[in-house]
């Protein structure tokens, strides 16, 4: 079972994969791709988002068969802040290399189970500060919306979108991983 937990930033995908790893065995938890980065190629520039997107896809096509693995964030994320940059007017990557990474993106996904969507939601109690850039938290929610309802880029993945606090999301999680498949 590979699941990757996608959401803008400070959506809670730290505290559900955290609380998803604390609460059964997972062959791997894989952390955000963000912090895996050279902190000269971390930013929230398009560049930065190409490099996550590879890293997140690598991760899950060389994931072994059979394990069982939870990733916080997914190569959509990195699709939806690379579009979101474009609704912004603020640079972004060229065409040729979008098309690029939407490939790779839908070949990663190809190997997900179940994609957890963390869509923004003021009853999930989380307060952002200003240089959070909440135009671009807002802009690449919405893009990431759109982005999983395209069955081409989700593939066989089953997508469920959860809200609410940490501990009803955490409750949804385990309910979804138990109806999906046995336990390791």
């Amino acid at each position: 079972m590979r699941v990757v937990v996608s959401g803008t930033h400070a959506s809670g995908k730290s505290t559900l994969v955290s609380d998803a790893a604390a609460a059964r065995d997972w062959s791997m938890v894989l952390e955000d791709p963000y912090e895996l980065l050279e902190e000269s190629t971390a930013g929230s520039d398009a560049g930065s988002f190409v490099a996550q997107l590879e890293l997140a896809a690598e991760r899950l096509l060389t994931a072994p068969p059979g394990a069982w693995v939870i990733a916080e964030r997914g190569p959509l994320d990195f699709l939806a802040y690379l579009d979101a940059l474009a609704v912004l007017d603020r640079p972004t990557c060229s065409v040729r290399t979008r098309e690029r990474v939407e490939v790779l993106a839908a070949a990663a996904m190809q190997h997900v189970d179940l994609l957890v969507v963390l869509p923004l939601d003021a009853g999930a109690g989380i307060v952002v500060p200003d240089d959070e850039d909440p135009a671009l938290r807002s802009a690449m929610d919405d893009r990431l919306l759109e982005l999983v309802e395209d069955p081409a880029l989700t593939g066989p993945a089953r997508v469920v979108e959860l809200g609410g606090a940490p501990t009803r999301r955490l409750a949804r999680l385990m309910e979804v991983l138990h109806d999906e498949a046995p336990g390791p």
